[in-house]
């Protein structure tokens, strides 16, 4: 895990986590950068217990919303920004599907699964977020193993 964590972030200034830690040590991995993590529904009682359920984050004079969610999915990004109404961005997790897009001015973001836990049994997704004078996003896959 930390090889390719540390293949796919090595760039990072900060690190997003999404939610579902197993375990809140895992964050360990990314020693020496920011990190923002918040808890999910599969979260470890320790996790819970120590990340927040939501922040928001301030990041190059943009504001953005950090969230797992849980529940149902219909509808969930316009539920979303009732939580973060000032968001340039909103990252979060639960469906374990990548997305990046924008609605309504905002640009939402799920990574998808580093783990490839999720979406169709493929290799793990991750998001990278370039912060400039805009805020730009993009999904990249990785290789699953043969």
């Amino acid at each position: 895990f930390k090889k390719i964590a540390d293949a796919c972030f090595h760039d990072a200034d900060m690190i997003l986590h999404a939610g579902d830690l197993t375990d809140p040590a895992i964050l360990t991995v990314f020693s020496g950068k920011k990190v923002h993590a918040v808890h999910g529904n599969m979260c470890s009682a320790p996790a819970c217990q120590h990340l927040p359920a939501h922040k928001e984050i301030k990041v190059g004079g943009f504001t953005i919303g950090l969230i797992h969610r849980f529940g149902n999915t219909y509808d969930f990004e316009h539920r979303l920004i009732e939580i973060f109404p000032e968001a340039d961005c909103i990252v979060y997790g639960h469906t374990h599907r990548p997305v990046c897009h924008r609605l309504g001015g905002v640009l939402y973001i799920n990574p998808g699964s580093f783990t490839g836990t999720g979406y169709s049994g493929a290799g793990g997704t991750f998001a990278i977020l370039e912060v400039g004078e805009t805020l730009q996003a993009q999904i990249y896959q990785i290789q699953a193993k043969r």
